[in-house]
C-alpha cells in the first residue's frame, strides 16, 4: 500500500535510507539565525532549546556552538543515530526518541522550542499543544526554514523541472510545507487578533561541484535512488543542468532561511 506524503508514520522512516546525503549535503542554517533570536527573543548560551524534528542535528548543532544546551528530539533511529555523532563535540547535546507530538520531555523544562524544515511533517494541532506543555512560561518557538529558490534564471528553473519531473511524490511533500495562513494559525494565541508571531529572513546558498549536486538532489527523500529504472535519466538531466549553469565547475544554489518566530500561550 503506497503512504501518502502526509502519512505521520510514513514521515518518521521516509529518509532512513538517505541519512548519509542529508547530513552532507543539506544546506546549514547561517548564524544571523542565532543572531536574530538573541535581540528579538533574549536567547543566551544558558538558554535550554528542544530541537524538534532534529534530523542529524543541523539546527542543533547551530545552537550547541552558541553554548546551548540542546535537546534533539527525532523520531527515526538512523537520523537521530547520525545526530548522536555530534555529541563528542558537543556534550552538552541530549538526543530523544521521540517526535512533535509525543516528546516524552518533562513539563517547561526548555526555554525554546525549534523546528529546522520538519513542521509540514507534524500535526500542527497536537506539536503545539506538546511545545506549549514543554516550555517555561513565556518560552519561545522559532520555525526555521531554508526555502529554496525555485525560479528566477535559467538553473534554478531547470532544478526545479528535474524535481518535478522525477520526484515521487514531490508535488504533494510540497504543498504541506506550511504557508503564511498556517504558520499564523499555529502561532496564534486566539487571544487577540493580531498574530503573536513574526518573521525574517536571511540569504543562504550552497556552493557544488556535480557530486555535491547529486548529493543534494539525493538528500530529498522523493528523489530516485540508484537502484530505480528512473536514476539514469535523472542524472543525465543533472549532468546536462550542471554543464549549462556552472562557472568554474561550480554551481550556485540560492535560498532565503526563513524564521518564523513567537511566544506560544
Amino acid at each position: 500500500m503506497a503512504h501518502s506524503a502526509n502519512d505521520n508514520t510514513d514521515s518518521k522512516q521516509r529518509f532512513s535510507s538517505r541519512v548519509d546525503a542529508y547530513r552532507e549535503f543539506r544546506p546549514r542554517y547561517p548564524v544571523e539565525v542565532v543572531e536574530l533570536l538573541q535581540q528579538k527573543c533574549g536567547l543566551t548560551p544558558a538558554s535550554v532549546i528542544a530541537d524538534i524534528g532534529a534530523g542529524t542535528g543541523m539546527l542543533s548543532e547551530l545552537f550547541l556552538q552558541h553554548g546551548n544546551s540542546v535537546f534533539a528530539v527525532e523520531p527515526n533511529r538512523s537520523m537521530r543515530s547520525a545526530c548522536e555523532q555530534l555529541r563528542s563535540q558537543y556534550p552538552k547535546l541530549t538526543c530523544i526518541d521521540g517526535s512533535a507530538e509525543a516528546t516524552t520531555m518533562a513539563e517547561h523544562c526548555v526555554d525554546f522550542v525549534t523546528v529546522g524544515q520538519a513542521l509540514h511533517w507534524f500535526s500542527l494541532k497536537r506539536a503545539r499543544a506538546e511545545f506549549a506543555r514543554i516550555l517555561q512560561p513565556g518560552g519561545w518557538c522559532a520555525v526555521v526554514y531554508n526555502e529554496r529558490r525555485m525560479s528566477g534564471d535559467a538553473f534554478h528553473n531547470g532544478y526545479e523541472k528535474i524535481l518535478r519531473e522525477f520526484g515521487a511524490d514531490y508535488e504533494s511533500v510540497r504543498s504541506t510545507y506550511p504557508q503564511q495562513q498556517k504558520l499564523e494559525e499555529f502561532f496564534d494565541d486566539k487571544n487577540g487578533a493580531t498574530p503573536v508571531m513574526q518573521q525574517a529572513s536571511f540569504p543562504n546558498a550552497q556552493k557544488f561541484d556535480f557530486n555535491g549536486l547529486l548529493g543534494r538532489i539525493l538528500s530529498s527523500s522523493y528523489m530516485p535512488q540508484p537502484a530505480h529504472p528512473c536514476y539514469p535519466d535523472m542524472v543525465r538531466a543533472l549532468e546536462r543542468l550542471f554543464s549549462l549553469g556552472q562557472r568554474e565547475g561550480h554551481v550556485r544554489l540560492e535560498y532565503d532561511c526563513v524564521v518564523t518566530y513567537g511566544r506560544l500561550a
